[in-house]
């Protein structure tokens, strides 16, 4: 079997700490509202720090502690919706930051399931090519640049930080599934530039099911009784058919890692896998919703508090904007 070993892991979490009461202050909202539907209670966002700052020192950190060379980084992947630039790439100045002048690099966007198609991602290069020996896998995300603020149902969710996998070649399990709904789109969104140009004859197009004045806002957008519907279900189905691909039954997983989306959702689709809640390594209580960003930070959280051990048999397994969903299993 071909797999990935984790040989660093690193975070970035800005200093700004922002509490229920904090939310309270600018929405009609309370903390009990908040905690007893989100499981909620503070999260942390920008204090200025962007997007390539952050993954830049999640970065940093995985690669300290792997003791390894900058230079031998083959590839820099980073998983974001919320980039600083619309170019060059968040992994290009993360390159530049962290001195892995070797490595080829890009960004890559599949919203809260981006993590788990960034790893994959890596584990095929690493697969393919010989030459290949580390790999870098970065989610960096600033969720309050497109929170819209106004919006009590959505706003107390999101956070900003960012997470990081280093990762080389191995015969450790391994088992990826990945999928998409694009008929789901227009359940969670955030619009980017309309076209405009000199020579243009119509005002606008209708690219997807668009039906209201908040299509013109470059805010998040969320229907979330619709994403909690597809939540719920995306994410016991992503676990099993990784678990199908791996080889191993769902009972032989140690550990689960759930994008830290809402503990409602996270204890709904534990419960349609059959998996105990004390298989499942939370963080998001303090955290908040970080979307591609909170899988390997909690990640790295179970590891820290002894979770996580090596040896460990790992079930990532997110969902997102798209609608995306993906589960990877790997041995820690």
């Amino acid at each position: 079997m071909f797999g990935i070993s984790i040989v660093g892991t690193g975070i970035y979490r800005p200093g700004l700490t922002v509490t229920n009461e904090d939310m309270a202050k600018i929405v009609d909202t309370n903390d009990e509202w908040i905690s007893t539907r989100t499981g909620i209670r503070e999260r942390r966002m920008s204090n200025g720090e962007p997007t390539w700052y952050m993954g830049t020192h999640a970065a940093q950190q995985a690669i300290d502690e792997a003791g390894i060379d900058p230079k031998d980084i083959a590839y820099v992947i980073c998983a974001t919706i919320t980039s600083d630039f619309h170019t060059p790439s968040t992994a290009c100045i993360i390159q530049r930051e962290i001195g892995a002048v070797n490595a080829a690099c890009f960004d890559l966007n599949a919203a809260c399931s981006g993590f788990i198609y960034a790893l994959d991602t890596a584990k095929r290069f690493l697969q393919t090519e010989d030459t290949a020996k580390y790999i870098l896998v970065v989610s960096s995300e600033n969720l309050s640049k497109i929170t819209n603020f106004e919006d009590r149902s959505s706003c107390i969710l999101f956070a900003d930080g960012a997470a990081a996998f280093l990762v080389e070649r191995s015969e450790k399990l391994y088992g990826c599934w990945l999928g998409a709904d694009g008929q789901g789109a227009k359940y969670i969104y955030a619009r980017a530039d309309a076209p405009s140009n000199p020579f243009m004859t119509e005002p606008r197009f209708h690219v997807a099911d668009e039906t209201d004045e908040s299509i013109t806002h470059k805010q998040l957008v969320q229907d979330g009784k619709e994403v909690y519907k597809f939540a719920t279900k995306a994410l016991p189905t992503a676990a099993v058919n990784a678990a199908e691909r791996a080889g191993i039954a769902v009972t032989d997983i140690d550990v689960f890692v759930p994008h830290q989306a809402n503990l409602r959702i996270i204890e709904t689709a534990a419960k349609n896998l059959g998996v105990s809640m004390d298989k499942l390594v939370l963080n998001i209580d303090k955290r908040g919703n970080t979307s591609s960003a909170s899988i390997p930070s909690a990640f790295h959280d179970g590891v820290c508090s002894g979770q996580i051990k090596r040896g460990d048999k790992v079930c990532l397994v997110g969902f997102g904007a798209g609608l995306t969903l993906g589960s990877a299993i790997i041995e820690y």
